[in-house]
């Protein structure tokens, strides 16, 4: 689906679900994408569905991120916080360029919505795996 005419409705239907990119996580998880556009300012969602004890790398959003946890027990960290329990109904933000990692407790499958606006034609930076939960 594409974002092309912001006044049009739009109607997505369950679709494509396929693995994440590798480098991405600890390991590769499920991604259906509800929302996609490369036009600056847009938003885009995501569905995910991790197995238990994966957690995604290091990352940032140009304009930020809202997750909206939709089942399981997860875990989010930003850089120098404390890591927080996560669980049906939470709403996390994550501040544009704003260092953080999110991923499934290592007892739960956990799965979340994910929206994001494009800036560039980019709406995530992926960095280095997290070594250290603390």
């Amino acid at each position: 689906m594409s974002a092309s005419n912001p006044r049009a409705m739009t109607v997505s239907r369950p679709g494509k679900v396929v693995r994440s990119p590798e480098g991405v996580a600890t390991a590769p998880f499920w991604v259906e994408m509800l929302l996609e556009s490369s036009t600056d300012g847009a938003n885009t969602a995501m569905r995910a569905t991790l197995d238990p004890g994966t957690i995604t790398h290091w990352h940032t959003h140009p304009r930020g991120q809202l997750l909206y946890v939709l089942s399981g027990h997860g875990l989010a960290q930003s850089e120098g916080g404390a890591v927080e329990t996560l669980r049906a109904g939470d709403a996390v933000w994550f501040a544009p360029g704003q260092r953080h990692w999110h991923g499934a407790a290592d007892d739960s499958p956990f799965s979340y919505l994910s929206i994001q606006a494009t800036e560039n034609g980019h709406i995530v930076e992926w960095l280095q795996p997290v070594e250290e939960r603390s």
